[in-house]
């Protein structure tokens, strides 16, 4: 095996979700096609083969013990967590890989995982929306962000359900390889690269690279996880540690825009997403922070000069010619 490989081990336990498993495992599989060398292993905390959520046999290649230092360590969720404590034997395999590996992730309820083990107190953290404050009341010293799609914070990752964890894995080969290798992957599996909003699957197709600038990757990140929040320049350069002057010129440098317009696109690119999935544009304005119907009116306007209802109309129309 190289040395560059880049091992993946995935924890799989009796009631695991099957989808938290394979969706991540195929994203590092499709940038394996990419250049990458994403070595994955499926691990359980005695070396015996397990039994997804839906029945399916899952067969393994060791166990926890015999596992080589990952690099990434990733525990999918199933239905039998939070219903029931996590088992011992579980909770020393996490221990056991946790110690040994570059970094740690959940998708789902694997959080739950985690959190028996301590691995989440003091982080910030993200679940499935429906138990989220489960995972708040069991684990008071994480601050549980329930909207969140998926949550870094330092080494530890978090992902919201199912899904959600592809996103995470997206996350995880861009940060191996870059957004245009993360890019490629999503369009092969014909997925979202960057979701627009939290766990109401707000989400807005493939666009532009992200920023190059973490500064404003960060802004990102703010305005995409509270939309209706407080985005002014003020508050978005108090949040980053920088000057109003200074951030004001990194969007001027780098996207050719200022802060509140690209705040202003990053909340219209949920507005629309939004409309698509069925609220109304009263609803869509103040969701995605936009001060009133008529403020949300005048951008769709300016960007594709209709209305949001007709946007709307048009895009259940395109749906019922699809259907028939």
């Amino acid at each position: 095996m190289s040395s560059d490989t880049h091992r993946v081990a995935i924890l799989v336990y009796d009631g695991v979700k099957l989808l938290d498993v394979v969706g991540p495992a195929e994203v590092f599989g499709e940038a394996n096609l990419l250049g990458a060398d994403y070595s994955i292993a499926l691990v359980s905390a005695t070396g015996a083969d397990v039994a997804s959520s839906i029945g399916m046999r899952i067969a393994v290649d060791g166990s926890a013990a015999t596992e080589p230092d990952p690099d990434t360590f990733l525990v999918p969720g199933g239905d039998v967590y939070p219903r029931t404590p996590v088992t011992r034997d579980l909770v020393g395999a996490v221990r056991d890989l946790a110690v040994r590996s570059g970094r740690v992730a959940s998708v789902c309820s694997g959080a739950f995982v985690l959190g028996a083990t301590g691995l989440l107190d003091g982080k910030r953290a993200t679940t499935h929306w429906k138990i989220a404050g489960e995972l708040a009341a069991r684990h008071p010293k994480t601050r549980v962000e329930p909207d969140a799609i998926y949550v870094r914070d330092g080494t530890t990752y978090t992902s919201a359900g199912v899904t959600a964890g592809i996103d995470l894995a997206l996350a995880l080969v861009e940060e191996d390889h870059g957004p245009d290798v993360s890019r490629e992957v999503a369009r092969s599996l014909v997925v979202y690269l960057q979701r627009a909003g939290g766990q109401s699957q707000f989400s807005a197709p493939l666009q532009g690279p992200p920023p190059r600038s973490p500064a404003l990757r960060r802004v990102v990140d703010l305005v995409t996880a509270d939309p209706a929040g407080n985005h002014s320049l003020t508050e978005l350069a108090g949040h980053l540690n920088l000057s109003t002057r200074h951030l004001t010129r990194l969007f001027r440098e780098e996207l050719g825009t200022t802060p509140a317009r690209y705040v202003e696109s990053i909340r219209f690119g949920i507005a629309k997403s939004l409309l698509d999935q069925g609220y109304t544009a009263t609803q869509a304005a103040s969701l995605s922070g936009f001060p009133s119907y008529e403020s949300l009116r005048r951008v769709f306007a300016r960007e594709l000069s209709i209305s949001p209802a007709a946007y709307q109309r048009r895009f259940a129309t395109a749906r019922r010619a699809q259907a028939e």
